[in-house]
């Protein structure tokens, strides 16, 4: 006859095996609209950036052919930036820079910690749940007519620079051609558009990211000068997570605005 011990140890297995076998919640950022969809799209298997726990790119600076390498955990926004001058980085509780604040050249490390991240990862990065993405009139840039997409983040929170960004979409690729934003990181009131154009995409084992990327200075309809010009190589998108240790402040770091 089994005891009340045997009796209990298997329920207790059974219903760890029901456990085991009930179906996960799917991720809500995979329930997007369906305008969006078709941009994602345009943008190769966006559902690998849903599935991704690391990103990591280097970078070019080509107006001062500075260098940068970034590495970023998808799970809990830690960032490390290990550049010519400096190194600078999130740890989940700091911002932080080394070996000194002077060696960083901009005026706050905390605008400059995800920024290249945000502007490199869009559409991808614009799944996010807080983020709600709107079909505009089109808008006409240089001349040429352009299908208008507003992304906007919910309760004024910021991803990047912006809480608010206008996606134009190219007509024949179906891919994002440019990116116009007003910087409210710094003034939420501020209405001073930028624009981004997004250029020569590559494939980085399914997923399309521009090469290049151009900041320029946008008076009405048109685009003045270049404000700066970043290239990418070895994009890496991973489902496995970076080390712990690789976000922690140097011994010589201090802590940053």
């Amino acid at each position: 006859m089994p005891t009340l011990r045997t009796l209990f140890t298997a329920a207790l297995l059974v219903f760890c095996l029901a456990c085991s076998k009930a179906p996960q919640e799917p991720d809500p950022r995979l329930s997007q609209p369906e305008h969006f969809k078709k941009i994602l799209a345009a943008h190769g298997d966006w559902e690998k950036w849903v599935a991704a726990k690391s990103f990591s790119f280097a970078m070019v600076h080509e107006t001062t052919l500075e260098w940068e390498n970034h590495y970023l955990s998808l799970i809990d926004g830690k960032v490390r930036i290990d550049a010519d001058l400096f190194q600078a980085g999130n740890d989940g509780d700091q911002v932080w820079v080394s070996p000194s604040r002077q060696a960083f050249p901009g005026t706050s490390v905390r605008f400059y910690h995800n920024l290249y991240s945000t502007f490199l990862s869009i559409p991808f990065s614009l799944t996010d749940t807080l983020i709600t993405i709107t079909p505009l009139d089109n808008r006409i840039l240089n001349g040429v007519s352009y299908s208008t997409f507003e992304a906007k983040l919910k309760d004024g929170k910021l991803l990047g620079p912006s809480n608010r960004y206008e996606l134009l979409i190219d007509p024949t690729t179906g891919q994002v051609a440019w990116i116009l934003f007003a910087v409210t990181f710094f003034d939420k009131g501020n209405q001073v558009q930028e624009a981004l154009k997004y250029e020569d995409y590559r494939n980085v084992d399914g997923m399309i990211f521009p090469r290049v990327i151009t900041g320029y200075l946008l008076d009405n309809d048109s685009t003045t000068r270049i404000r700066y010009q970043s290239s990418f190589t070895d994009v890496y998108v991973l489902e496995e997570e970076l080390e712990s240790s690789l976000f922690k402040m140097p011994k010589q770091g201090v802590k940053s605005n």
